[in-house]
């Protein structure tokens, strides 16, 4: 009677972990410690061929749950994630977001980046463009584009960019001492971005130029996270060292499902401006050998010329200032390619 018990006792485990299978209400880790229990119980009253029968339920059935058990944790895993972000909202009045990106700092990111918009409204003056600068540790559009002053507000207590050259501009820069350091935490950093991105008036616009801080750290992914962004342009030189960071970041935007318009190969040649001798001090090609890698488009070369960075240090893009020379071209020639891509994107 004893033993009649036992494996009564021992069937009403196995059939409990069926239904808890069937069920999906057990995690891998209790399922499996109750197996080995069940395991470890008392087999005086089996025979062999039951005992061997019983161990080959077992395996299966802990086979079954890791599958089933599987699925259902990155079920569980996907809602856990979709309940922590937030929802995307676009920006009142614009309708296209492009940000400019790179992997590390000093590759001129926001240089490409002002002159990129400058020469999307200069290869079509139909079309409004606005440039925002979210790098808010270190703020370069100020002096890029020649701006200063702190921004009005509306009546709705909205921020009123700050404009030059036809391009609205709103940058932590206009809100702070220009050498007062920006000492802050993440929380205060992710409440300067979301004013930023909230609250400010662009009116209508076609293209927001969004300027982003290097690196792949909670600045890009709150971006990314809180509004929709129709592509991202990734800059870099040909130098293997800031290769190796633009390919973290085009990854990064891969990952947050944002598209990657391409890359822009800056400082990609040097010319003598005595003999015209070019020379590649950076390196060759590494950045059009790298958009083949991951499978994006290269947007093309910009020049380390000296007319860029005189023209950048006067507040004077050379889009603007030089719009002949073929620096100002190979900068129109990248915001075409960008549009190209927009609509290929879009389609």
């Amino acid at each position: 009677m004893r033993e009649m018990r036992k494996r009564d006792a021992h069937e009403a485990i196995i059939a409990r972990s069926v239904l808890a299978l069937n069920m999906a209400q057990f995690s891998r880790s209790r399922l499996s410690c109750l197996f080995r229990i069940s395991a470890n119980k008392p087999s005086g009253f089996r025979s062999g061929a039951e005992a061997k029968h019983g161990q080959v339920c077992s395996v299966q059935l802990i086979r079954c749950q890791r599958s089933v058990d599987s699925k259902t944790l990155q079920d569980r895993q996907k809602q856990h994630m979709a309940r922590g972000l937030p929802k995307q909202k676009p920006i009142s009045g614009v309708k296209q977001v492009i940000v400019v990106a790179s992997g590390k700092g000093g590759v001129g990111k926001s240089t490409t980046a002002v002159n990129l918009a400058l020469g999307l409204m200069a290869n079509d003056l139909s079309k409004s463009v606005g440039l925002l600068d979210a790098d808010v540790y270190g703020p370069s559009i100020p002096k890029l584009m020649n701006l200063k002053g702190n921004p009005e507000l509306t009546d709705n207590n909205l921020m009123i960019p700050l404009t030059n050259y036809g391009i609205p501009c709103m940058s932590m820069g206009f809100l702070v001492e220009d050498v007062a350091p920006i000492v802050w935490r993440g929380l205060m950093v992710m409440s300067a971005i979301e004013k930023l991105l909230r609250q400010v008036d662009w009116g209508s616009l076609d293209y927001l130029v969004v300027d982003m801080p290097p690196g792949t750290g909670d600045v890009q992914l709150s971006i990314t996270q809180n509004i929709p962004i129709a592509g991202a342009v990734i800059v870099s030189t040909p130098q293997d060292i800031a290769l190796l960071d633009a390919r973290r970041g085009a990854e990064m935007f891969k990952r947050v499902n944002v598209p990657v318009l391409g890359l822009v190969q800056n400082m990609s040649v040097f010319q003598c401006p005595s003999c015209k001798h070019q020379t590649h001090i950076f390196g060759s090609d590494g950045a059009r050998q790298l958009a083949d890698t991951l499978g994006v488009q290269f947007l093309g070369d910009i020049p380390l010329h000296l007319s860029i960075r005189e023209t950048s240090d006067r507040g004077k893009p050379v889009v603007v200032s030089c719009p002949d020379s073929p620096e100002a071209e190979a900068y129109r020639k990248v915001a075409s390619a960008v549009v190209q891509r927009l609509e290929e994107v879009n389609t």
